[in-house]
């Protein structure tokens, strides 16, 4: 194609993040998890301004009631209204799901860049602790740490990050390994950059990829996790509550009070469809190996 000077056009580049946003939003079921999980992450900021009662508000003298104009999804057997209760256990529940794969992340990306870059010897004592770390049984360790430590919101944070991160140093091991013999790392390091900072610098931001579409899988795994301790009476503790919490006290009155199980229950099954519908938006919009449309 030429300009009216008859002088051929450049046609103007591309970079892979535009290309994957361009896909990305041909992808109707990605992008409806993606608004379903802003709204939720909206309404949980704003819980303690919108929520319709306090969050510790009873009436024991409505006790149980099913959902009506005056409260929309019903009462539990305290009289506490079951939207606030959701709304709460949402805020919770999002917060563990968000900064335990948080630090799943920071440990994971870390081990396997450093792993995989540097390779050798340190690569294989780095990978064989963590074939031997996959080894344990990690829910044990949780509920161990539970017990010894307290049932404190940040140590299971931190617990649950520190059992997840496993998988990514894996996934980011493998593709640093094919990383590092490229020619923009071979330059760097004729340059003369530390490790470090070719690590941080070069390495890392080329896994963003793979380390975003696990990470929208990781956090469905989180809040599973988080609902499941919370299930056992391990996780968060009355008079906070989660949406693992609120499935707990449903399941006990699930014959009397249904409505106790099923709206906490729909609320965590959208949440877990909406990242996982995401994640498989995000996986197929970062494939390199897809052509453009």
């Amino acid at each position: 194609m030429s300009t009216e000077a008859g002088t051929p056009s450049i046609e103007k580049g591309s970079s892979l993040w535009r290309d994957a946003w361009i896909k990305l939003c041909k992808n109707h079921v990605a992008l409806a998890g993606l608004g379903l999980l802003i709204f939720l992450c909206v309404v949980s900021l704003l819980t303690p301004w919108i929520a319709p009662y306090g969050y510790e508000q009873q009436d024991l003298l409505l006790g149980a009631t099913p959902p009506s104009m005056q409260h929309w999804l019903g009462t539990d057997v305290f009289g506490r209204d079951m939207l606030t209760r959701i709304m709460w256990g949402g805020r919770v529940s999002l917060t563990v799901g968000f900064i335990a794969t948080a630090v799943a992340l920071a440990i994971g990306v870390v081990w396997g860049a450093v792993a995989g870059y540097i390779g050798g010897r340190v690569d294989m004592v780095m990978m064989r602790l963590v074939d031997i770390l996959y080894a344990l049984p990690f829910m044990i360790f949780i509920i161990l740490l539970m017990v010894v430590f307290g049932r404190s919101m940040l140590l299971l944070f931190f617990a649950i990050g520190a059992v997840e991160w496993l998988t990514m140093a894996r996934i980011v091991r493998g593709q640093v390994m094919s990383l590092r013999k490229q020619e923009f790392v071979e330059a760097a390091h004729s340059l003369g950059l530390p490790q470090w900072t070719i690590i941080r610098r070069h390495i890392i931001p080329n896994t963003l990829g793979p380390v975003i579409v696990y990470t929208t899988l990781t956090i469905p795994s989180v809040m599973l996790l988080e609902a499941f301790l919370s299930f056992l009476g391990l996780g968060i503790q009355p008079p906070q509550s989660s949406w693992g919490l609120l499935i707990n006290y449903g399941v006990e009155t699930m014959e009397e009070y249904p409505w106790l199980l099923i709206f906490p229950g729909i609320a965590l099954s959208l949440t877990l469809f909406a990242l996982n519908f995401l994640g498989d938006g995000l996986r197929d919009a970062l494939d390199p190996r897809t052509a453009k449309d």
